[in-house]
């Protein structure tokens, strides 16, 4: 019996060409964007010295299951960007960990962004931008850390470092 090569076969060998295609195109936008962090590491190495990653006010202490600082490079749309993040559980108010941090950056060399909004800590040096953010539930929840009563009683917090590689671009948040 011959074989049938009717209307059936076409939808699906286009179907296959376009899977392989996409295949084809995927892999090659991952592997140009992992190239694009080659070369990064001694940035990374400095973002995760940052004396400021390691300041807090007293009674604030490394938030279990945070001990190392997470630092890395992303790249996005040609954006490279290296980061270090450091949190911390601390028991007292928000306004304490403010006015910690509001002495502490100048103190390092950092400036307030002009360009952040009211309420945001936001400070810049050189290259690098830094924010303080407050833990919520709902934040820990969406970035898959669960139920953390020890960071969302009191002021637990998020310092992040981050810097654009190669861009030109100024530091901001």
């Amino acid at each position: 019996m011959p074989l049938r090569t009717g209307s059936a076969t076409r939808p699906i060998s286009l179907v296959l060409s376009t899977a392989l295609a996409a295949a084809t195109l995927t892999g090659c936008a991952l592997l140009e964007l992992a190239s694009d962090c080659e070369g990064t590491d001694a940035r990374v190495k400095k973002m995760t010295a940052l004396d400021i990653l390691d300041s807090r006010p007293d009674g604030a202490s490394i938030a279990r299951g945070f001990e190392e600082v997470d630092a890395g490079c992303w790249a996005d749309s040609g954006d490279v960007v290296v980061y270090a993040d450091r949190t911390y559980a601390f028991p007292g108010t928000r306004a304490e960990v403010t006015e910690h941090y509001q002495t502490a950056v100048v103190r390092d060399g950092w400036i307030p962004d002009p360009e952040a909004l009211p309420g945001e800590l936001c400070f810049t040096k050189e290259d690098m931008a830094l924010s303080i953010v407050f833990l919520t539930a709902e934040r820990l929840e969406e970035d898959g850390h669960g139920n953390r009563p020890d960071l969302t009683t009191g002021a637990g917090y998020s310092l992040s470092a981050d810097s654009y590689v190669g861009s030109g671009a100024e530091a901001s948040c």
